[in-house]
């Protein structure tokens, strides 16, 4: 029994990196799936309602935005931050963001030497663009 939930907690931390791309309808039933293999019905609603917030918190932004951000000349002055820049984690409210125009709802910058596609209103790293 021990080998089974500890396999099935492997398939769900394999799985969280597949869900974490994907949307929200998708991330709550990933994690419902999730949960309920490894805690029954009750892990199947909580796992139902985290796979729900991963996949609202980093859906990717779309093409256009990406190739409009990738298009965009490197600022002469780099913006340093001292942790890693992570998708799903917020930047320094410091950072100056520069809005997408076709797309309000994003904002990229230049950190860590990498370009950063951002939620404006959260700064959330929503993409890194490499």
């Amino acid at each position: 029994m021990r080998k089974l939930v500890m396999i099935a907690a492997a398939a769900g931390l394999f799985a969280g990196g597949a869900i974490a791309q994907e949307s929200t309808v998708n991330g709550a039933v990933g994690g419902a799936v999730t949960g309920a293999i490894v805690g029954g019905p009750i892990g199947a609603a909580v796992g139902g309602v985290v796979g729900a917030a991963a996949g609202t918190a980093i859906d990717p932004p779309p093409e256009r935005v990406v190739t409009y951000v990738r298009e965009q000349p490197v600022p002469a002055q780099p913006i340093v931050v001292e942790r890693e820049v992570v998708v799903g984690q917020p930047l320094p409210q410091t950072v100056v963001l520069t809005p997408v125009p076709e797309a309000p709802e994003y904002a990229y910058t230049y950190v860590n030497e990498r370009r950063v596609i951002v939620d404006p209103q959260t700064y959330t790293v929503v993409q890194v663009v490499d």
